[in-house]
């Protein structure tokens, strides 16, 4: 048994939220049935992967908005909406419908820069304006001042008989900007999301810096980078983490092939931006607690969202999130909300 640590404050879980082009309305049921599990389980919040141009979630928010009516306890997230697809003033609108329908249960999670295969995709995302987007973090300031309720129309007042305008975004929903998160992988980033007064999400993705591929290193000092930025804001880790305790033998093995298939690329800078990916965490409840407290991320959180794979069934989703909730859970310190 590993040592125990700091106890776990916060358990999450994320998924992408396949579905099958032919029958979308059933991937997006399984979703919405997953989520209701993770909030009878008691875990403490439930987050969406945004996907554009794939068979997974394209719009987490619209998805979350009818998680609203179907939950009542568990934090809904997304985990990460890429800003250089959203106007940040139609964004903050949305965000904020959602958050009151839930009671103000939404932990909305962005990230900046230009979307994925912008060269592919930028005639039709923004056929007029497409050279001249800013995708800094200017963007994400925009949506920040907005979600706060600063002036974003210079009139306000009624037009004609009915019609009453605001000069700031409506519905104005209270205590939404401290609960914003930036989705950061490099020490830049995570420097930048303690300066803004941004909760910080760390994942299984972080860039190699100065010269290591040491992943969790890296991580544990991007999470020191948030904090002597002057982040004071909440810091959630997330892995790719599957406990097999009430597994089949199938499910095992299936589990056990899908992490050998990714391991190549552990530990091997990816890609122009040299990304480096965490090793996925496969094993019983203990094996993943004790892999878990040697890592030196996870040492510097109290709240964690672990991802589900890609791809799987749902009936392998509901014996992860299971085992996650009544076995690995309570081993890291953490108890199941009621």
């Amino acid at each position: 048994m590993p040592a125990p640590g700091t106890p776990l404050e916060q358990l999450g879980f994320l998924t992408i939220g396949t579905f099958d082009p032919a029958d979308p309305a059933a991937g997006h049921e399984t979703t919405l049935r997953m989520v209701e599990l993770g909030e009878r389980l008691g875990f403490d919040s439930a987050w969406l992967r945004h996907r554009h141009l794939q068979y997974g979630i394209s719009s987490p928010v619209a998805v979350l908005a009818a998680l609203t009516q179907r939950t009542s306890r568990i934090a809904l997230g997304t985990a990460v909406t890429p800003l250089g697809w959203e106007n940040p003033l139609r964004l903050a609108e949305d965000l904020a419908t959602v958050d009151v329908l839930s009671g103000g249960r939404l932990q909305p999670g962005v990230s900046v820069g230009p979307p994925m295969h912008w060269d592919d995709v930028k005639e039709a995302l923004y056929p007029d304006t497409a050279e001249v987007e800013d995708f800094s973090y200017g963007r994400i300031e925009r949506l920040l001042r907005l979600v706060a309720g600063e002036r974003a129309s210079t009139f306000a007042g009624r037009e004609g008989v009915v019609e009453e305008f605001s000069d700031r975004v409506q519905p104005h929903s209270p205590g939404l900007r401290s609960r914003l998160w930036y989705g950061g992988g490099s020490t830049r980033s995570a420097q930048w999301a303690g300066q803004a007064g941004m909760n910080l999400l760390t994942s299984s993705v972080v860039r190699a810096e100065h010269g290591s591929t040491d992943f969790a290193q890296i991580q544990a000092g991007q999470i020191h980078a948030y904090r002597e930025a002057g982040g004071t804001g909440r810091v959630s880790q997330g892995l790719v983490v599957v406990p097999t305790d009430t597994a089949t033998p199938a499910q095992r093995e299936r589990y056990a092939a899908y992490a050998a298939a990714r391991a190549p690329r552990v530990g091997v800078p990816q890609g122009p931006g040299r990304m480096l990916f965490a090793p996925d965490l496969v094993g019983s409840s203990e094996q993943v607690a004790e892999a878990l407290y040697a890592h030196a991320g996870f040492r510097e959180v109290t709240e964690v969202v672990f991802a589900l794979p890609f791809s799987f069934a749902e009936e392998d989703y509901e014996q992860i999130l299971t085992d996650t909730a009544e076995r690995l859970g309570p081993l890291l310190g953490w108890s199941p909300r009621g």
